[in-house]
């Protein structure tokens, strides 16, 4: 199989790093931290004119149209750069949400604002109770009159604080658990019946507490979404994958970079045969995790959900402990300077374990994946 890039990725692969590489440094992502919305409007405006927001969009849409491919090109890069600009949430959790669960008007209303930068979306389903269930939603929608009304509460919206709207999955039947019932809908964090209470992550992120009093909302799609958002989720997580990647590239090399140059005893430390060896370990994860990251992509698109779900689980399981393998090294092999704030090393750690509890870390994705009979699954006979 080739897994070369096409001219057009390469161009793609070429213009992100580009980017990331004069306007993403270490120091100048600390100073879009502390501005008020915790990130850069003039980096967002920049992906618009990119076409990176509008990357998964439809062609007809106002979009590229592009696949699973250049979403994993540009994670990578976004990902040894640390972004703090709601790009996930957006323009690739919000836009595949609304793909493949909002109807066809929906998604003519939608896309194109995304792709011009004028929407910024998050995705409101985690609650106190569920940790990585999507079908434990316990936010209740019923009619009242013309609109839909949503009571309860969503927790950790990741950008929920700075979203246009929201994407809220929401019960219109049966009990937390159950798979029928399971609706998704559009709410304006404006309106009234809707509080938000936003504050950072130890990530460097933001996400907000969301609370819904008979708040109105607008159904996306058919009343049982379930299906489609666990689409969705499939693709997203494929998505987080390469964002691991990218950031585990950037920890390593700065591993390696310090064992260069830092001396003890008169020579490198990078010349003890222990260190190498421990070098040597880190890039074995590596690069096992960039193996998992393709095999995401490649199967984010399939038809098939429970190959597809088995695949990206797996890919999640191996990169969410080759991530904290690798970070965790790479902190003890520059000693005292890596646990500092200023330094950028500690911060690829907290990424890449924010990045491991997103949607199943790799504990849970290793249960699921022994229920469903491995990664290549396994054919029961009849009882």
């Amino acid at each position: 199989m080739d897994f070369d890039l096409n001219d057009e990725q390469r161009l793609l692969k070429e213009s992100v790093e580009r980017l990331v590489r004069d306007r993403y440094s270490f120091e100048q992502r600390r100073a879009y931290a502390k501005s008020p919305e915790g990130c850069s409007d003039a980096l967002w405006s920049a992906y618009a004119g990119l076409g990176l927001l509008g990357l998964t969009v439809p062609e007809r849409h106002g979009g590229a149209g592009a696949g699973a491919v250049e979403t994993m090109i540009v994670m990578q890069a976004f990902g040894r750069a640390l972004i703090l600009e709601p790009y996930f949430a957006t323009a690739i959790l919000g836009s595949a949400l609304i793909r493949r669960a909002a109807t066809a008007d929906q998604q003519a209303a939608l896309l194109p604002q995304i792709a011009a930068g004028s929407l910024k979306l998050a995705f409101a389903q985690l609650e106190r109770q569920s940790r990585h269930d999507l079908a434990d939603v316990a936010v209740r929608a019923a009619r009242s009159g013309s609109p839909w009304r949503l009571d309860g509460a969503k927790s950790l919206v990741l950008h929920g604080e700075a979203a246009d709207r929201l994407l809220v999955t929401a019960r219109t039947a049966g009990a937390p658990g159950d798979r029928a019932g399971i609706g998704l809908f559009l709410v304006d964090p404006r309106a009234a019946g809707v509080s938000r209470r936003g504050y950072a992550t130890q990530d460097g992120l933001r996400a907000a507490e969301v609370d819904f009093d008979a708040a109105p909302a607008e159904p996306l799609g058919a009343p049982d979404a379930l299906a489609a958002i666990e689409r969705a989720v499939d693709e997203a997580t494929a998505a987080l994958c390469a964002e691991a990647v990218g950031a585990m590239e950037a920890a390593y090399e700065l591993t390696l970079d310090y064992l260069k140059t830092r001396r003890q005893f008169g020579r490198a430390i990078g010349e003890f045969q222990a260190l190498q060896h421990r070098a040597v370990d880190l890039y074995v994860q590596l690069e096992q995790a960039r193996s998992m990251a393709i095999f995401a992509a490649m199967m984010a698109d399939s038809e098939d959900a429970p190959e597809r779900r088995r695949a990206v689980g797996a890919a999640k399981a191996q990169i969410g402990r080759a991530g904290r393998k690798l970070a965790q090294e790479a902190i003890q092999l520059h000693g005292g300077i890596g646990m500092t704030m200023e330094y950028a090393v500690g911060h690829y750690l907290k990424r890449l374990t924010a990045i491991d509890l997103t949607f199943g870390d790799a504990d849970w994705h290793l249960a699921q994946l022994a229920r469903a009979g491995g990664l290549i699954g396994v054919e029961r006979e009849p009882a």
